[in-house]
């Protein structure tokens, strides 16, 4: 037979029974409780968990074999290098062959290029070479530091063939000071002025050059001496330059002039 509840009395304290009976109560209706939302929500909240885990699995799985993929991209070039070095560049082209596919990452595919680019070169097959670099130059995925240089490359090749307005053109916004690829832009951009007539401009290129300290002094020395035949002074510190041409500069105030070591 059911107990009766008992009433307790405001302010009364609750017998032992009474208290066994209420956490009787109040656990039987917490069970309740769980058991109705699992009757009503049970297969949801398993099927959430259960794509939870099938997606962790899944891209535990994707990350795996990513890795390997990119380790796989990395021995392909550096075995192709270790051939260049050799200057067995037909075999460095082979082992990068395998990563000029859509499914190649970006940097890996453009090094790729560069590459077979370099070996065709050597061949001696221009074309080859010019449309591989377009190819990076094009290459919207790219990182942009090789698209430019490989832009500079297929101009470079086909300068000769090329009205120097398009030079300037396609080349233009690398060939400012500050610009990583000031030097070599800068000098293509500056011989295509030289081809179209402006002397002005094409000195003022080569004097920029010729200063700029972040350049190679193979480049900066061919910049200074194609300045002056324009008539543009490129010299910031003559002290200075006559040290770095091995020529020693005798007496001074006696009029003596500089003289070769």
């Amino acid at each position: 037979m059911a107990r009766t509840p008992t009433t307790i009395p405001e302010g009364s304290t609750p017998s032992r029974e009474d208290e066994v009976l209420i956490r009787e109560i109040d656990e039987a209706v917490r069970e309740d409780a769980v058991l109705t939302f699992l009757r009503d929500h049970g297969l949801k909240v398993l099927g959430v968990i259960g794509l939870g885990i099938a997606g962790l699995g899944g891209y535990l799985v994707w990350d795996h074999y990513a890795e390997q993929d990119l380790e796989r991209q990395s021995e392909a070039l550096i075995s192709s290098l270790d051939y260049a070095e050799q200057r067995d560049f037909k075999t460095a082209s082979e082992k990068v062959a395998g990563l000029l596919g859509e499914d190649t990452s970006p940097g890996a595919r453009a090094s790729a290029r560069f590459m077979q680019a370099g070996a065709a070169l050597e061949a001696g097959d221009n074309a080859k070479a010019s449309t591989l670099y377009k190819a990076i130059a094009t290459d919207e995925e790219a990182p942009p530091v090789l698209r430019d240089l490989a832009r500079i490359r297929e101009i470079s090749i086909n300068f000769d063939r090329m009205k120097p307005s398009d030079v300037i053109a396609q080349l233009g916004d690398l060939a400012k000071p500050g610009n990583p690829f000031f030097g070599s832009a800068g000098e293509l951009v500056a011989m295509a002025h030289l081809e179209g007539g402006n002397r002005a401009e094409a000195g003022r290129i080569f004097a920029a050059i010729a200063k700029d300290e972040e350049q190679p002094e193979t480049l900066r020395s061919r910049a200074r001496q194609m300045a002056g035949l324009m008539g543009v002074d490129a010299v910031v510190d003559v002290e200075k330059l006559l040290k770095d041409q091995g020529v020693a500069q005798a007496g001074g105030e006696d009029g003596s002039t500089a003289a070769p070591r």
